[in-house]
């Protein structure tokens, strides 16, 4: 999984767990990607402290799904919902696939 993606993915799941300072310079690094630097600045505080807020905030989210593993779980499933996808799509003829297919494109989109 691209590295930018498991840490969005991570915050988006865990990320409420963090305090709202973490979540404010978590977000503002990782998400909006602003610089060490233009953070530190915004926030009156070391570009140092910026970088060991973001290590501490990683190890934290990754902590959460070690023990978790929520993020695991979906994106297992919706693997899974996308392979049922796959395998009814196109089967217009019966309408049992039609509806499985309806239901698995109803998930995909919730998930």
């Amino acid at each position: 999984m691209e590295e930018i993606l498991k840490q969005a993915l991570l915050y988006d799941f865990y990320g409420e767990l963090l305090t709202g300072h973490q979540k404010r310079v978590y977000e503002d690094v990782v998400l909006n990607d602003c610089s060490f630097s233009e953070v530190a600045e915004n926030l009156g505080i070391s570009r140092q402290g910026v970088h060991d807020m973001i290590k501490r905030c990683n190890r934290l989210l990754a902590g959460y799904e070690e023990k978790l593993h929520l993020v695991e779980r979906f994106v297992n499933l919706r693997s899974q919902v996308g392979q049922i996808r796959k395998i009814t799509e196109g089967q217009t003829e019966n309408p049992a696939m039609r509806e499985i297919e309806r239901i698995a494109a109803t998930i995909l989109e919730e998930l």
